[in-house]
């Protein structure tokens, strides 16, 4: 198989090299892969056809969240997602802003600080999570990839102190053994044989229950592929999938977080340990919803 770059495409296809990137990103071209920041697509890779001119989804609350961003709507469904959502996954990793923090964060683009001392990744990534949480939405019912799974990861960590790390390798698989909660996870080597056979076992998939996205979660997270932000990116991922299966989606708090870890490390032997925590955070997202009058 003989690959071309992304300039090479864009001039066979008479389109913008930046629409051949959101292409492969989306995984919208088969075959198409990453080496580093570089597409490698095949050469006899075919065009795909344009989106539908419908703007926005007909999924009763992925249409709000997209028309609600779209609006830069305050006080809103999208509003309340990005904060509970961005808050929650970093501080589950160890983040130390609080929730005001990060609500005045998305707010007003700054930070209030009265004599403490703020990590500045803790920002970074308060912002880029918000950024990651946009893709999500305006990418939701794009079908999964591996090329849309590095984009979160390097949207999560650019400009960090790990970015700086020419090992760390933001926006693509691990270099280097890690570990979860004293687990051991596959070991740098194997991810992308592991992580290509988890995708192409969950598109064969049809009708994807609340089940299966979380069991793709757990074996995802088995895998640990990145150095880091394992966690965050593979709750945007559970976010994402549930949208794009017309399934309430759910966010993992700080009352949860026990739990969910639990459920994580015996799902081989209890499922219900999981499924239960994610059931009783959807239950919370359902509340929201009720509120803000969404069907669902």
């Amino acid at each position: 198989m003989n690959y071309i770059s992304v300039v090479e495409i864009a001039k066979k296809w008479h389109m913008s090299e930046r629409s051949v990137r959101n292409y492969c990103t989306n995984g919208r071209i088969a075959g198409a892969f990453l080496t580093g920041k570089t597409w490698n697509i095949p050469e006899n890779a075919v065009k795909p056809n344009r989106a539908s001119k419908n703007k926005f989804s007909k999924n009763a609350l992925l249409k709000v969240l997209q028309e609600e961003k779209e609006m830069k709507l305050k006080g809103g469904i999208y509003h309340k997602t990005q904060i509970d959502f961005t808050y929650n996954s970093n501080h589950i990793e160890g983040s130390k802003l609080t929730e005001d923090q990060t609500r005045y964060i998305f707010e007003t683009n700054t930070l209030g600080v009265n004599n403490e001392t703020v990590n500045i990744d803790d920002i970074l990534e308060t912002l880029n999570h918000f950024k990651c949480v946009d893709y999500i939405i305006e990418n939701a019912e794009n079908k999964l990839s591996e090329s849309m799974i590095k984009k979160l990861h390097l949207m999560l960590k650019t400009g960090t102190s790990n970015s700086k790390k020419d090992w760390f390798k933001v926006g693509d698989y691990k270099q280097k053994p890690n570990e979860v909660g004293g687990q051991e996870t596959c070991s740098p080597q194997n991810v992308p044989e592991k992580m290509k056979k988890l995708i192409e076992n969950y598109k064969t998939k049809q009708d994807k229950t609340l089940e299966d996205i979380i069991e793709f979660h757990h074996n995802f997270e088995s895998i640990h592929p990145f150095q880091d932000g394992n966690g965050r990116v593979g709750r945007l991922i559970m976010f994402k999938e549930c949208l794009a299966n017309n399934i309430v989606p759910f966010i993992i708090d700080e009352q949860l977080k026990l739990f969910y870890y639990r459920g994580l490390k015996e799902w081989k032997h209890e499922k219900n340990f999981l499924l239960d925590t994610c059931l009783s955070a959807q239950d919370k997202y359902k509340k929201y919803l009720n509120y803000f009058e969404i069907k669902f």
